[in-house]
């Protein structure tokens, strides 16, 4: 396992749409691994492989407080089937680092997806599940939780992305 690096905005990777995944075999099971770990090390509770790089529809979410042990899925190829209702939640985002806002989603949703061993699976997910599941599905769409701003805090969040000081940049000109 080896923990990737994760792309912020605006890295032009993120607005790339995924790929289906064709087999579920060693690597994207060693894809899975690596997330969880890079996902783990963030700290977050969700990771799409979009934002480490991989364009394959697959992302990861585990909703475990520290105390409890590891409630990993995998979800290959997801497919929202159903949604219902409305909820407001204040999410982040792994490539948004300090960036949380307020954002309006489906209060419940059922996903079709294939598991880490390729199993078919369909769940019913509300709450921060339901959010963690709509969020991450949205990057292997190439939208982003800025997407669902209005302009005003749409370019806030832009601006201060831009101000982010991610380490040395090669000189202008």
């Amino acid at each position: 396992m080896a923990i990737r690096t994760i792309l912020h905005y605006p890295d032009p990777r993120l607005r790339v749409q995924a790929r289906a995944v064709e087999c579920v075999d060693d690597r994207i099971r060693k894809l899975v691994d690596d997330m969880a770990e890079t996902m783990y090390a963030a700290p977050g509770v969700g990771l799409a492989a979009t934002q480490i790089g991989e364009d394959v529809r697959l992302f990861i979410v585990d909703l475990a407080d520290e105390d409890e042990p590891s409630a990993l899925r995998a979800f290959i190829n997801p497919e929202i089937v159903a949604r219902d209702g409305e909820q407001t939640f204040r999410e982040g985002c792994l490539s948004f680092p300090g960036v949380t806002e307020d954002v309006r989603r489906a209060a419940e949703v059922t996903v079709r997806a294939l598991d880490r061993d390729g199993e078919p699976f369909e769940l019913r997910a509300d709450g921060l599940l339901a959010v963690a599941i709509q969020h991450e599905l949205d990057h292997l769409d190439g939208k982003l939780m800025i997407d669902h701003l209005g302009v005003i805090k749409r370019r806030i969040v832009h601006r201060k992305m831009m101000k982010r000081d991610d380490g040395p940049r090669p000189p202008a000109g």
